[in-house]
């Protein structure tokens, strides 16, 4: 008799830079979530999606839970704790390397609320030099909350990362394909290539300018003459004057940095050739104001 296919809904949550989106990039093999060194990274929900012959898991993943510090802050803490309701398994992902802490603790009381199975996961093990430490971590974490399942992964290295999918699937119920088999993630072309420069601007830019980003894909079109051409136009949104231009550069040149390491990612997305026209427009104090926030693409419920 065939086994029957089991499909179901995974939330990933935890402090900001633990490594979540690591970890969900490590096991679809693509990326379909930004990472950057900076907190905050992940500012919305983003669905990945992974299918074998008898199972589907579909992650959510989510911003990193932190304390509030502007509207955009406390929409992203509102983002990953709606996530704990209605799904089959909690991942809380921390950082193996840190010590346990007042987010961990606030977590942990969001997680004494709801009924799914929480699994305790340690990343960055491939970082850890002192297990010592690490079990006493391990020990107030567990005195604090019965998880279901606790685990040790690396999200770089891949460690353990196939025997946390085998405890996942043991936790989910029969059900449905909810997509197709070669489907990893859920958001739209514009959102992913919009990410995709919003990270080209972590990774280059430093201080206040990084969080006060913001991307919109305005248009995306075939051009007409050149039929393998994609053309796309962006705007990248900051806060103040000051802050584009740091990212318009010297005579351009970050721009150019930017628009150049995005341009070869979003070819190898698409799989076209690319033609990227990036702008800068100032917004001033858009991550307190609903409207603006509402523009640029943040749900707000």
């Amino acid at each position: 008799m065939a086994n029957k296919f089991k499909s179901g809904f995974i939330a990933i949550i935890g402090r900001p830079n633990v490594g979540k989106s690591t970890f969900l990039n490590n096991v679809l093999g693509r990326k379909v979530s930004i990472i950057s060194p900076k907190p905050q990274t992940t500012r919305n929900q983003i669905r990945g999606i992974y299918t074998t012959d008898d199972c589907q898991m579909i992650f959510i993943d989510t911003p990193g839970i932190h304390k509030p510090q502007h509207e955009l802050g406390g929409i992203m803490n509102r983002y990953a704790l709606n996530t704990l309701t209605d799904v089959d398994v909690v991942l809380f992902i921390v950082d193996a390397t840190q010590e346990f802490g007042t987010g961990d603790q606030f977590i942990i009381n969001e997680l004494k609320k709801i009924k799914s199975p929480v699994f305790l996961v340690f990343n960055k093990m491939d970082l850890i030099r002192n297990k010592g430490k690490l079990l006493e971590n391990v020990v107030k974490f567990t005195n604090e909350y019965e998880f279901s399942e606790v685990l040790y992964i690396s999200s770089v290295t891949g460690e353990n990362i196939n025997l946390l999918l085998d405890n996942i699937k043991n936790y989910l119920h029969e059900g449905p394909k909810y997509y197709p088999f070669d489907q990893v993630t859920d958001q739209s072309e514009q959102f992913v290539i919009a990410e995709i420069i919003r990270e080209k601007v972590l990774l280059l830019t430093r201080e206040e300018v990084p969080h006060s980003v913001a991307v919109v894909v305005d248009r995306m079109e075939e051009d007409e003459d050149l039929t393998h051409l994609i053309n796309i136009h962006a705007t990248i949104y900051v806060e103040r004057n000051s802050q584009k231009k740091i990212l318009i550069g010297n005579q351009g040149k970050m721009m150019k940095e930017i628009g150049t390491l995005a341009r070869k990612e979003i070819v190898m997305l698409l799989g076209r050739k690319v033609f990227l026209d990036l702008w800068v427009k100032v917004e001033p104090d858009w991550r307190n104001k609903i409207n603006q926030l509402r523009k640029l693409g943040y749900n707000l419920e």
